[in-house]
């Protein structure tokens, strides 16, 4: 299914992003060395409920995974990249931490991750990954222009993701988002431009370059969710929900400053 949202819709799945926003952005300024994911997860749940909304995670059962997710937040660690179930761990200083947030408030979902190392440690190789897949956000954003297509905005982004000797992983991408979290079309973070669904205003997109360092092949977790790298080479993922509009793009789940 794509949706196409009337503009008081759009302004409603806006609310429900500065909404997700806001809690990615509590919980970066929170995590520290030491910190456990199940107080991540336990601190997420208490800001969805406090803001009456409902998690998209809880009871998400789709295909790919085992049973219901049970989560209320994804919380990969360095070789986890994507749907990574909380489990008792207590991050250590230049842990590579991925947040993936979905809420659905008044009916409209918004979907976002951020990439972050924790404490002081920096590793460069880190620092550049996540700054990649930033940059190839910007880009993929860049290129969700009226008009154009799907294929448009894949290819901005797997050109970032290439150019930075990233290779590009095609099973897990960006998707529609409206009533629900997930819906068509798929956003493949590498493609051919001038292919696929035409991009019109009142779409909404969740877009998510993610890469490992040196593959393009994921492992799952004995816990059914989990998706590493299969080298065990850290990984990054950064995920911004944006609404195609008659003026260009328009980010939903940008923090505040």
């Amino acid at each position: 299914m794509i949706e196409i949202l009337h503009p008081g819709e759009t302004a409603r799945a806006k609310d429900t992003g500065a909404l997700v926003a806001g809690i990615l952005q509590t919980l970066r300024n929170r995590i520290t060395v030491g910190t456990n994911l199940l107080d991540i997860d336990r601190w997420t749940r208490t800001m969805i409920l406090e803001a009456g909304a409902l998690s998209c995670y809880v009871d998400y059962a789709p295909s790919f995974g085992r049973g219901p997710f049970g989560h209320y937040i994804c919380t990969a660690v360095n070789d986890a990249v994507l749907h990574g179930r909380p489990h008792d761990y207590e991050l250590a200083d230049g842990d590579l931490l991925t947040l993936d947030l979905a809420v659905s408030r008044d009916g409209l979902a918004a979907d976002s991750a951020i990439s972050f190392l924790v404490g002081g440690a920096e590793p460069p190789e880190s620092v550049a990954l996540i700054d990649a897949t930033e940059r190839a956000l910007a880009a993929g954003v860049a290129a969700a222009v009226p008009g154009a297509r799907v294929g448009d905005i894949s290819h901005a982004i797997g050109a970032v993701l290439g150019a930075a000797g990233y290779p590009v992983n095609t099973e897990f991408g960006g998707h529609g988002i409206g009533s629900t979290m997930h819906q068509d079309p798929h956003v493949a973070n590498t493609g051919r431009p001038g292919r696929g669904y035409r991009l019109r205003s009142g779409l909404l997109l969740a877009l998510e370059p993610w890469a490992m360092e040196d593959t393009a092949e994921l492992v799952t977790d004995a816990d059914g969710w989990t998706l590493r790298s299969a080298t065990g080479c850290r990984a990054a993922h950064s995920e911004h929900t944006i609404a195609i509009t008659d003026d260009g793009p328009e980010i939903l789940t940008l923090a505040q400053q």
